[in-house]
């Protein structure tokens, strides 16, 4: 029987398309923004921003696929991937990146061992 910290690190919880969050959002588990957000994200799984995203705020999280519009300066303990429709104005932290032929970035890129996330919101 899996215990309860791995099905939270299985599960994903979805911002649709049309859906806007004014305010920080905070997850232990997965995340995909396809809505946008007007806050800090912080998000102790696998974070993925899809096409129709936008955020504007701090986004930490583990591992992070963008392909949508961010705003912000990206933290990652492990690794950033900018797909090629990815749009990043901010700066980024990260052990490995990656950056597919079409991506945008604009910020500077430091590249090292990144702590956990550890953030609480309030």
């Amino acid at each position: 029987m899996a215990n309860r910290r791995d099905s939270l690190a299985e599960e994903v919880s979805i911002i649709s398309s049309g859906v806007k969050i004014e305010g920080n959002l905070q997850s232990e588990g997965n995340v995909r923004i396809d809505g946008s957000v007007l806050g800090n994200v912080f998000v102790n799984g696998n974070l993925t921003i899809g096409d129709s995203s936008e955020i504007r705020g701090e986004i930490k999280a583990k591992n992070t696929t963008m392909s949508g519009k961010v705003f912000g300066k990206i933290t990652t303990q492990e690794k950033l991937k900018l797909e090629s429709k990815a749009h990043l104005k901010g700066d980024l932290i990260t052990k490995y990146l990656i950056i597919e032929e079409g991506a945008y970035f604009e910020g500077m890129s430091q590249m090292n061992n990144v702590s956990p996330v550890k953030q609480k919101v309030e």
